[in-house]
């Protein structure tokens, strides 16, 4: 008759554990990765900022001769607390006065990154050259990146060649690829 006690003080453990959220199965979460046991990101986190983290623009491959199509890719690492990225880098490329906004290349489909301190993610412009001295190009000189949802952004040196127009200078044949979680 000893068994029958111990048999229940098990069960009633085993029961309360349930309860509780303990070992008995279920979604327990990790507060220090943001991740579940179901591998889902913690969206608990604010918006990446351009002063938090760094940005490698290249090396690019370079479109050669006008008509060609070259690519620069950009590596942003997270520098301050975990944060997110939610939808398409802003780029502006510069002439002088004149600027062109890169438009969203329409076959991506941005997904929400978070980053933890060090992390890194990765986008692509994809830029057609322009003939020298031709109206329908832009002679870009600077691009300037903002992080999604900021006005703010940060200013590089363009030394790819000029950037062919579709219509007009102010409307580049190219396009920026939406944030890849870099390692994926």
């Amino acid at each position: 008759m000893r068994a029958f006690p111990i048999t229940v003080t098990a069960l009633a453990a085993a029961l309360l554990l349930t309860a509780c959220g303990g070992s008995g199965g279920g979604d327990s979460s990790d507060k220090d990765t943001g991740r579940t046991d179901t591998g889902s990101k913690n969206t608990d986190s604010t918006a990446c900022r351009i002063g938090e983290v760094g940005l490698q623009v290249g090396p690019a491959n370079a479109a050669p001769s006008a008509g060609d199509t070259g690519d620069v890719p950009v590596t942003l690492t997270n520098r301050g607390a975990r944060c997110t990225l939610d939808g398409f880098p802003g780029l502006t490329l510069s002439a002088g006065s004149a600027t062109a906004a890169v438009p969203q290349d329409k076959t991506a489909q941005p997904q929400k990154l978070t980053l933890a301190k060090g992390d890194t993610a990765t986008f692509t412009l994809t830029y057609v050259r322009g003939k020298e001295g031709d109206g329908k190009t832009l002679a870009a000189t600077s691009l300037k990146i903002a992080l999604p949802g900021a006005d703010d952004g940060q200013d590089f040196k363009w030394s790819y060649g000029p950037v062919q127009g579709k219509k007009d200078a102010g409307d580049p044949d190219a396009s920026v690829t939406a944030f890849q979680q870099a390692g994926d």
